[in-house]
């Protein structure tokens, strides 16, 4: 089970045209809204990647306008895990259970994944905050990261998951959130 205190948010990739171009992406980019505003009210840390944003441009307005408090971190591998400054990061914050979100599923969501299951963390792929070009790449992701021992799961049961009983101090939050 998912607990707050080990979890970590990973934002991948919404970027530029390319996320324009994702499968339901009116549903990807409001669930990784409500995964962010989520973990801001549950004080679970975020780490938001950007890949070769000089190419690809910026993190769309949806996303990038909820992480006021952040900074990306730019990367030219497809595995967020390939790059020195996300493992420092991920290093620092000390926490075992990844929640991943954001594009492509099948690319750079599919590598960070198997990296990161490499070196001994829990990974849990949000599947409605997940997505590719196309339907078909974004469910053979899916599969081959279950196949790989990744945990598959969507926004509403990660956030209850986190919260575990109505009488959670946050839950009338995160309630509203995911109305």
């Amino acid at each position: 089970m998912l607990n707050e205190k080990d979890c970590c948010l990973v934002i991948m990739d919404v970027q530029g045209k390319l996320a324009g171009l994702m499968q339901d992406k009116d549903i990807l980019f409001k669930n990784i809204r409500i995964l962010i505003q989520s973990a801001q009210i549950l004080n679970i840390p975020i780490l938001w990647c950007q890949q070769v944003p000089a190419a690809m441009g910026p993190t769309v307005l949806e996303i990038a306008e909820l992480l006021t408090n952040d900074q990306p971190i730019n990367k030219s591998s497809f595995s967020c895990a390939g790059c020195d400054e996300f493992n420092g990061k991920l290093k620092e914050i000390g926490r075992k259970q990844i929640l991943l979100s954001g594009i492509e599923t099948h690319v750079c969501v599919y590598q960070t994944a198997v990296d990161l299951l490499s070196k001994g963390y829990q990974v849990n792929v949000i599947a409605d905050a997940v997505s590719s070009r196309t339907q078909e790449n974004k469910q053979i992701g899916l599969n081959r990261l279950s196949a790989e021992g990744a945990k598959i799961s969507c926004t509403e049961m990660t956030l209850f998951e986190l919260l575990r009983t109505a009488e959670h101090p946050k839950f009338r939050q995160i309630a509203k959130l995911v109305k």
